[in-house]
This record gives C-alpha cells, sequence and structure tokens, in this order.
C-alpha cells in the first residue's frame, strides 16, 4: 500500500497550538464583501466582462477579479487577533457555480483564494513568530443534498450520487491545497452523506499527494429540534464523521451564540477531538440581517470558554472584525480545554444514535429485509413492489429491532441496483431510518453501494479474508 506522509500530533504546528491556547477563527466573508458596494461590472473585471451570464453575487469569482478586496479582507481579519482564516471558497465547487456557468474556472478561484489567504497569513506570523496564522480552506455544504430526494413525488431520486459529489470535493480540495492552505474545513454541513462524500475524497487526495492535512468537520443544527436539516440528532452526526481522525468536531451557522450553548456542550462531551464554534450574531431580523453588537455576542463566548467547551472560537454571518477583536480579548484569558480519552465503544447511527457497550442489552436486528431469507420480502423485490417491502422494515422497527439488517444477494437480482434503490427509499422514512442499517452482502461491489447511500454509521455484514489480507485490501 502507499504511503501517507503524516505529521504527528505532537509535531503539527496547530495542534501545538491548540493545547496551550484557544484559538480564534475569522468572521463572516460576505458581509464584508456587501459593504463595498461591487457593481456587476466590479465582478466580472476585465476577464469575464463578455460571459453572457450574470455574475454578481458571484463572492468566491473576486478572489479572481477583484483579488485586493479579498486581501483587505483578511487583514483586517488577522489585525483584529484572528489566527485562523478561511479562504473565500464557500461555494467554489463545481455545483454551486454551475449557477453562474463557471464550472470550468473551481479550480483556479480555490487556488488563487488559497495563495490570497496564505500570503496574508504569511505576513502576520512573520511579524509574530510565537503566534502562528493558520490558513483553512473552506469548503461549503454544496448545493444539492446527497441524501435527500428533490422531488417530494419520487423519494428514492437522488439528484447527485456519492460519487459525484467526492469528484467536486475533490477538485476543489486540490485547488485549495496547491494554493498553500494549512488546514481544511467541511463547515456548515447540513446533510451528513455529502460530509462522508468530502471525507472520502479528502482521504483519496491525501493517499495520492502522499500527504495529509488536518481537518475541522463542521455541522450545522437547523432548529431547536436539535438534528441537523437531513434529519440527523448531533450524537448520531459525531457518530457518522468520527471515522476520520479530524483536528477538530464543531458547530457553526443558523443558530446564534445563545441558540447553539445546549448542542455545544454535548458536542464537547462527547467527542475526544478539538471542539470548534463559530455562530451567527444571534438570529436574523425582519430584513434578514444580524444586529447582535461584538461586546453581546462576545460575553456567550466567553461562557463557552469559562466552561472548557471549545478550544477554537469565531464567527459566521453577521460577524466582523469588531467581533474577532472582542474574542480575541476572552481567548487571551481562556483555559484550553482538554478532550477526554476516546470511547472506544461501538458507535452506530442512523437518524439516531445506537451504542453498544460493555453491559449493553442484547441488540435486536430485524433480518426479514433479506431476499435469502425471507421470501414475502425477495418477491417483493423482484416485483418492485417497494411500498410493500418498505412495510416489512416498519414492521421491524415497530416490533422492537435496533439494527435493520439488507441483503439483495439474489441471482435474480440486480444487487448493486437493488441495494441502493430500497436504501434511497428506505432513508425517506424517518420512522425507518432512524435506526442504523447492517448492509449485508457477499460482494464487496453491493457492500460499497449501500455504504455510499447512507448518511449514518452502518454495521458492514460481511467481509472475508479468505483470500488474504492484500486480496482484501485490493
Amino acid at each position: 500500500m502507499e504511503q501517507v506522509t503524516v505529521l504527528s500530533k505532537e509535531d503539527h504546528p496547530i495542534y501545538r497550538e491548540l493545547r496551550k491556547r484557544v484559538l480564534v477563527m475569522d468572521g463572516a466573508m460576505g458581509s464584508l464583501i456587501q459593504e463595498c458596494g461591487l457593481t456587476e461590472s466590479d465582478f466580472r473585471g476585465e476577464r469575464f466582462a463578455d460571459l453572457p451570464y450574470d455574475l454578481k453575487g458571484n463572492n468566491d469569482l473576486l478572489s479572481i477579479t477583484q483579488p485586493h478586496i479579498i486581501r483587505m479582507i483578511h487583514d483586517k481579519y488577522l489585525a483584529a487577533g484572528a489566527d485562523i482564516i478561511e479562504t473565500n471558497t464557500f461555494n467554489a465547487n463545481r455545483f454551486s457555480q454551475a449557477d453562474y456557468h463557471l464550472e470550468d474556472v473551481v479550480w483556479e478561484m480555490n487556488m488563487e483564494a488559497a495563495r490570497i489567504a496564505h500570503d496574508m497569513a504569511a505576513i502576520y506570523t512573520e511579524r509574530d513568530p510565537e503566534r502562528p496564522r493558520f490558513v483553512a480552506g473552506a469548503m461549503g455544504p454544496t448545493n444539492k443534498t446527497a441524501s435527500l430526494s428533490p422531488d417530494v413525488n419520487n423519494p428514492g431520486f437522488r439528484a447527485v450520487t456519492f460519487d459525484e459529489m467526492a469528484d467536486v470535493y475533490g477538485e476543489q480540495a486540490s485547488g485549495l491545497i496547491e494554493g498553500g492552505v494549512d488546514i481544511m474545513v467541511l463547515e456548515t454541513i447540513f446533510d451528513t452523506l455529502n460530509a462522508k462524500a468530502a471525507i472520502f475524497a479528502l482521504e483519496q487526495l491525501f493517499r495520492k499527494l502522499r500527504k495529509t492535512y488536518p481537518v475541522i468537520i463542521s455541522g450545522t443544527i437547523t432548529d431547536a429540534s436539535g438534528r441537523t436539516l437531513s434529519g440527523q440528532t448531533l450524537q448520531a452526526f459525531i457518530n457518522s464523521v468520527s471515522h476520520m481522525d479530524v483536528l477538530a468536531l464543531g458547530l457553526n451557522c443558523s443558530l446564534g451564540a445563545k441558540e447553539i450553548r445546549p448542542y455545544l456542550e454535548e458536542l464537547s462531551g462527547k467527542t475526544h477531538h478539538f471542539v470548534s464554534v463559530y455562530p451567527n450574531a444571534g438570529l436574523p431580523n425582519q430584513f434578514g440581517e444580524y444586529d447582535q453588537g461584538p461586546e453581546e455576542m462576545a460575553a456567550y463566548l466567553k461562557d463557552f470558554t469559562d466552561h472548557q467547551f471549545v478550544n477554537i472560537i469565531g464567527g459566521c454571518c453577521g460577524t466582523t472584525p469588531a467581533h474577532v477583536k472582542a474574542f480575541r480579548k476572552i481567548a487571551d484569558s481562556a483555559d484550553s480545554r482538554i478532550p477526554p480519552e476516546e470511547n472506544r465503544d461501538l458507535k452506530l447511527s442512523g437518524l439516531e444514535a445506537l451504542s453498544i457497550f460493555p453491559g449493553s442489552n442484547f441488540i435486536n436486528i430485524g433480518e426479514r429485509t433479506n431476499v435469502s431469507g425471507s421470501r414475502k420480502f425477495a418477491r417483493l423485490i423482484r416485483e418492485g413492489k417497494y411500498e410493500e417491502a418498505l412495510s416489512i422494515a416498519r414492521d421491524q422497527v415497530e416490533g422492537g429491532a435496533q439494527v435493520i439488517d439488507v441483503n439483495m444477494d439474489d441471482a435474480m437480482l440486480d444487487a448493486e441496483r437493488e441495494m441502493t434503490n430500497f436504501l434511497n427509499l428506505l432513508m425517506s422514512e424517518p420512522d425507518i431510518a432512524r435506526l442504523p442499517i447492517m448492509i449485508d452482502s457477499s460482494k464487496w461491489s453491493v457492500i460499497e453501494a449501500g455504504l455510499k447511500c447512507l448518511q449514518g454509521r452502518a454495521i458492514v455484514n460481511s467481509i472475508s479474508l479468505k483470500e488474504g489480507e492484500d486480496a482484501f485490501r485490493e
């Protein structure tokens, strides 16, 4: 297998800094861009002057057409005391840029944005080498969702596949790394399957480059339900993404600091990783604007640091350099959170979490959604009667199953296609999808197809090493 160069956590600069102190991330990019009052012509610049599409509002393009503005914004945040600045690339991905017909410029957008941020951070690090500044490659959630159907009349439909999502994230990450980022941040995650595709893309890219980068994974809780937009609880989200050895797990956007507190407290107590938080400046008013001032917001963040919930603090929508300056004062007097030891219990998830630990009762696995074990289920799948097939899964949930086993290995079926179809439909049923899934197949291609449908953390049943470890890994 190819070797990937990994700096140990003791040697990587950002790990060393996080063990010593609370770090400050910058604030919103978009609100400062809006203050510049840019016109359509400004967004276009000379290079895109003749493009027959509107480009105003495409903030990510400014790294190419108006780099001095992005440089100025980074400078303001660094001067205010930010330790970490994010690249101007929240929507610099092929899906989002399709709205502007600029898909072919995505890699360059990311590279140039990273280069601008890298150069600015280097200036401040050179001025004060004892307090290094870091550049985070910002990767937003895209404007697509891998685990939900955009068509209410066709719940099994997906507008994007896992592989397509991974390719898009891989392209973005490649440009960011070429431009000189220090870390990667997957932020504002509303669909955990999107994040898992991004994680897969990053791991593939790191393997190709033979070098790895620290990664922050930051989800967003959409409302008082405490769930992501795709329906996961916070614990389920944690379980779903913790297979990657990340730098930090965190929360950002959607909520203000006051509203995000209970979820941050829960996250801090349930992860052995460092924790980040960058909320909005309160909740939006009736005009969609954010009114919470620096001192008021900083008071909430001080509560976070006083209780040692966090290792990284910053701001999202509505925050400014003045906010970051107030956060800097808090961080300078704060004690850094010491992450707890990793809990090695088995942690699974669907929309909700399931932990298996010493002393747990027996785990009930529903195995009637198995074409090898249920003639009725096999017949329904062969006849394409998926609604009736789903009712079998629902009956198992109501009967007390804690995990749902799904098997499509039948000589009369296209197992990969049927596994994908059935799991996509099952994921549209929250009363069933709340449970973890056991993907049951003797074929790796079927297992892989199933895993690409699930935002939760599944069980694989089963794998075989009868041909040797090398053949299995291959």
